[in-house]
């Protein structure tokens, strides 16, 4: 499952990830990924989350190669329940253009590998277009 966070920057969708994060450690049994544009909200994770700053990773630039790295995620932890993408329009190319194929890419990967996705997005919900309705929106 895709479920979505949307809104302008500085709305608050940072903060109710790393919440929504911590929390989640309580009902999720397998791993909980947290990927970020940079290192900088490590500490105010949990421990047990695997932060994953973007920054140590400049070479991806697409959204093939983006989903790639998601698949090595997923490669080096079968345990892996849920996944937090902040920020996806600081991450490789991806803009909202694209943003349909690859939220429609996430959707696949989710229902292969029993996986749920929390993407936020710094965004208009008419800037993003009427395939949005296919996900939730936390917001």
């Amino acid at each position: 499952m895709i479920k979505l966070l949307i809104g302008h920057k500085g709305s608050g969708k940072t903060k109710k990830m790393i919440e929504m994060a911590n929390s989640s450690l309580d009902t999720v049994n397998g791993s909980i990924v947290y990927i970020n544009k940079n290192a900088r909200l490590t500490y105010d994770l949990k421990y047990k989350i695997r932060v994953i700053p973007m920054d140590d990773f400049q070479e991806i630039v697409n959204v093939d190669e983006y989903i790639g790295f998601i698949y090595g995620i997923i490669s080096q932890d079968h345990d892996i329940e849920l996944i937090f993408i902040d920020s996806i329009l600081k991450h490789a190319d991806i803009k909202p253009e694209n943003m349909e194929d690859f939220l429609a890419r996430l959707a696949a990967i989710s229902a292969k590998y029993g996986m749920d996705f929390i993407v936020s997005v710094s965004a208009d919900k008419e800037e993003l277009g009427d395939y949005l309705d296919k996900y939730e929106v936390l917001n």
